[in-house]
């Protein structure tokens, strides 16, 4: 058994249908239909229109979202570059520090080898006494 699918868009009403004992004229059909038009044009343009906003939306949240993105990388970029001219500036410090206890080494080292020199002398000079008494 088939269902009869009924387009009532399509279908044309008749001059004089009878509805509850009264008689609709040409004139009167066409401002019904002219009447059901004009609400669903309507409700068609609210509809436009709430498409419109909601793009619109769509439209605004894409460009904050992208003015965040941008942002976030300005901030990135610019902490990046921070960081890496701190860590240049604590290795330089570290160097120079390290450069001076090299420095002071040597020094000390210097010293010693002086000290161990009249030592060495004091001691020889010490033995020929002895070796001479």
């Amino acid at each position: 058994m088939e269902l009869a699918v009924a387009d009532v868009t399509n279908k044309r009403l008749k001059p004089s249908v009878e509805d509850n004992g009264t008689t609709q004229t040409d004139s009167e059909v066409a401002k019904t239909v002219e009447e059901e038009t004009a609400v669903a044009t309507l409700a068609s343009e609210q509809v436009e229109l709430e498409i419109a906003n909601i793009l619109e939306k769509i439209n605004r949240f894409t460009n904050l979202v992208s003015e965040l993105l941008e942002s976030g990388k300005s901030m990135l970029k610019e902490l990046s570059n921070e960081f890496e001219e701190r860590i240049i500036v604590i290795h330089k410090e570290q160097m120079e520090k390290w450069q001076e206890e090299i420095k002071e080494l040597r020094l000390l080292d210097t010293s010693n080898e002086e000290a161990d020199g009249l030592l060495l002398n004091a001691k020889y000079l010490l033995q020929n006494v002895r070796g001479e008494s």
